[in-house]
């Protein structure tokens, strides 16, 4: 019985010490996190006072805390900060190694958002080392971190900071770009410190560009939100971009203004770091040199009662010379933790613009997938529409549904290149539209103009009259079809805005020089006429006479810019006069290469047709993939009028299997489709076969796409609505094996 008592006794004791054991546990736990939390904290007021190398003590105190209770997250977080007081007393490769450090933890744990602050601070490092590819390369690594919505906010910043780079490297469109996103997330999330940064950086972009009165909305803007948010760096940032914007609009009394509030508010920033850096430092320094100085005096009184007066002298020269040498070192300290405490500011502002990089590139992307989309949509049934017109008029129209064909023709092509222009608009403004030279009749050409826009005349009652110079020569050498797009967006124009009157085209020479003429074209209208304030606007984009008009007589307000645009191009000029209520006359010039009119030519099967049917056509098999029913029977119309025979699938993963299955000697590979898209299934054939001759047939055609295509396997790309004569010329080709052929 006292055996079993015995036992009972110590079980009970056992299981005190085991509990009290984890009581403790827990306590010591507890305690443990408050330090680390208390050491942090410390470290952030002293690097709030310029204190780096105590505030970097305390963060390695709170390092060893997080490695002995094992939270990795915030060891990771602390090497980050680490990294940062690091590289602001210049010890950049400490920065790194720190850095690499905390990547190394939190891609362990998966810490996507500390990750990708991590790259953000790598990034401006990189920056201010002016390693800018680099410091682009980590900013991106960052915004991929960011993609989460609970991380959009940190976006905003890295943008800044990327903008900050492309700035330096003047890339301004790019700066601009990133800008914008900057502010869009900074907005949405109440960031005000980045928000006003980014509106001054802003100021800046448009100030390279001598764009300044955007500059000043940009950096007024800017300087609001930094006033409300009392954020002293913007504030003064402000100020300086202020003053050089005035003075580059040559206001000198404004820029003067800005300039003394610039240098009041930086002599206030630089005894405010004086005062905060004078203190405790300058107490210790004080504290050892007076030691070392009271230790100097005794040895020297204790050789005094043997030395001589030289000996003496040179003691106290000695003296003079150590307390010359401290004061100096002081002097040097204090220089060096000021010019710590600027660099802290500027790393700062460095850590604003870090978010800002991703908004700019999540807004790229989207404008070109929108414009992807948009081009593919549009192009799509227009190739149904030239496709089907052409067949038609092969096919031996009745005599009066010709002129009729021929217009419906004109005008698809014709939209077709508007399409374009209208997505492109950009590409026209920066002038790297590709000119298409060739002959043609310049008088037969403004004749289908007219004609093709006579019937929406005649809704509206007016009559168009066409007025060629007699004696003036046809036939000229030059871009006929962005020719026909200004006397389209002109006509047109003069055709919308005048009812119930007269349009009259006029061509007339203004001067010659052996073969090159300059030619004067008039378009003139009686219709409601233009306001003279109204009138030196009409040339910008998405610009028309009032809101009134945009709603009555509708339109996108493109086409004179547009035009605008291709005047440039073709080395032309345009200007125009008009009077409310009286009419409008667009007056433009243009030099035009007089050439020999050829013979005409009856119509015939284009050559590289005839080239085609000279082939061995009975083994040639193609394959059409493409999932729209109309476009499908166009493909096969224009094959077999080739005398090609063709199969027919709709959708990628048949387009595998059938080639796959049978041997083709050419595959047309649409792009969108349901199911697998053609970039993919044409990944997947050069898998097991990369000798098939693959063309992408397919209506996207924007040049940020044309790598996918490459990367993808096509041989070529052949665009829809496509000119007859490339396809046919691209196809023989490759059933002839004529590389040469191609274009």
């Amino acid at each position: 019985m006292s055996q079993i008592k015995h036992l009972i006794f110590i079980f009970l004791m056992s299981l005190g010490l085991s509990i009290s054991a984890q009581t403790d546990g827990i306590i010591n736990q507890e305690e443990l996190e408050l330090s680390l939390q208390q050491e942090l904290e410390q470290s952030r007021i002293y690097t709030e006072r310029g204190d780096y190398f105590n505030a970097k003590d305390n963060l390695e105190k709170a390092l060893s805390i997080a490695q002995k209770i094992k939270d990795q997250k915030t060891e990771g977080v602390i090497y980050t900060k680490i990294a940062k007081l690091q590289y602001l007393v210049e010890e950049p490769d400490k920065a790194l190694s720190s850095l690499n450090k905390a990547m190394s933890i939190q891609r362990e744990i998966e810490d996507y958002v500390n990750l990708g602050l991590t790259y953000n601070i790598r990034g401006v490092i990189h920056s201010n080392l002016k390693e800018y590819p680099t410091a682009l390369e980590f900013f991106g690594y960052a915004l991929d971190n960011f993609q989460e919505p609970n991380a959009e906010k940190y976006q905003a910043e890295v943008n800044l900071n990327e903008a900050r780079v492309y700035l330096k490297i003047n890339q301004i469109d790019n700066a601009k770009s990133k800008l914008e996103r900057a502010i869009v997330v900074a907005k949405k999330h109440e960031l005000n410190r980045v928000l006003s940064s980014s509106y001054i950086h802003n100021a800046k972009a448009y100030y390279a560009k001598s764009e300044y009165n955007l500059a000043l909305d940009q950096a007024k803007e800017g300087l609001d939100i930094a006033l409300e948010d009392k954020s002293i760096e913007n504030i003064n940032d402000a100020y300086l971009t202020l003053s050089k914007i005035y003075q580059s609009k040559n206001q000198y009394k404004s820029a003067n203004l800005y300039l003394n509030k610039h240098l009041h508010l930086s002599d206030s920033i630089l005894n405010i770091q004086r005062e905060s850096m004078s203190s405790e430092k300058n107490a210790k320094f004080v504290s050892a040199y007076q030691s070392a100085e009271n230790q100097q005096l005794q040895n020297q009184i204790t050789e005094a009662d043997a030395d001589t007066n030289l000996a003496r002298i040179t003691t106290i020269l000695s003296i003079s010379l150590i307390t010359i040498l401290s004061l100096l070192t002081l002097s040097l300290y204090k220089n060096n933790n000021i010019r710590l405490r600027t660099n802290n500011m500027l790393q700062i502002k460095n850590d604003e613009l870090i978010v800002a990089k991703e908004k700019a590139e999540l807004a790229s992307k989207t404008k070109a997938n929108f414009l992807s989309t948009v081009t593919h949509e549009l192009r799509t049934p227009l190739y149904a529409v030239t496709g089907l017109t052409s067949l038609l008029l092969d096919e031996d129209p009745k005599e009066k549904q010709i002129p009729h064909l021929k217009s419906l023709k004109f005008s698809g092509d014709y939209l077709l290149t508007f399409i374009n222009d209208i997505l492109q608009i950009n590409k026209i403004e920066a002038n790297k539209v590709e000119l298409d030279p060739e002959d043609f009749n310049l008088k037969t050409k403004i004749e289908n103009v007219v004609a093709a826009l006579n019937n929406s005349a005649k809704d509206n009652n007016t009559n168009i009259h066409f007025e060629y110079e007699e004696g003036l020569p046809e036939n000229y050498i030059g871009d006929q079809l962005k020719i026909s797009q200004i006397l389209i967006n002109l006509l047109g124009n003069a055709i919308k805005f005048t009812k119930d009157g007269d349009i009259w085209v006029r061509v007339k020479k203004k001067s010659s020089k052996k073969e090159l003429y300059q030619l004067l074209f008039e378009i003139e209208d009686n219709g409601i006429g233009i306001s003279k304030e109204k009138q030196e606007q009409m040339f910008e984009s998405f610009s028309q006479g009032s809101i009134q008009i945009n709603r009555k007589y509708g339109g996108t307000g493109l086409g004179l810019s547009i035009v605008k645009g291709l005047m440039k191009i073709l080395n032309g000029k345009i200007s125009l006069k008009s009077q409310l209520g009286q009419g409008t006359t667009f007056f433009f010039e243009l030099p035009l290469k007089y050439v020999e009119a050829k013979k005409k030519i009856e119509p015939k099967e284009s050559k590289h047709i005839e080239n085609i049917k000279a082939l061995d056509l009975e083994n040639i098999k193609i394959l059409v993939v493409e999932d729209n029913k109309i476009n499908q029977m166009i493909t096969k119309k224009i094959l077999t009028k080739m005398g090609l025979t063709c199969d027919i699938v709709d959708n990628g993963e048949d387009a595998v299997e059938k080639v796959r299955n049978t041997e083709y000697n050419v595959v047309l590979m649409d792009i969108h489709m349901p199911g697998i898209s053609g970039l993919e299934a044409t990944k997947r054939i050069r898998g097991f076969n990369k000798e098939l001759t693959i063309f992408a047939l397919t209506a996207v055609t924007l040049e940020d796409k044309m790598h996918e295509f490459d990367e993808a396997g096509f041989d070529d790309i052949i665009s829809k609505p496509f000119k007859q004569e490339t396809f046919e010329k691209k196809l023989y080709a490759a059933l002839s094996g004529k590389a040469e052929a191609t274009t």
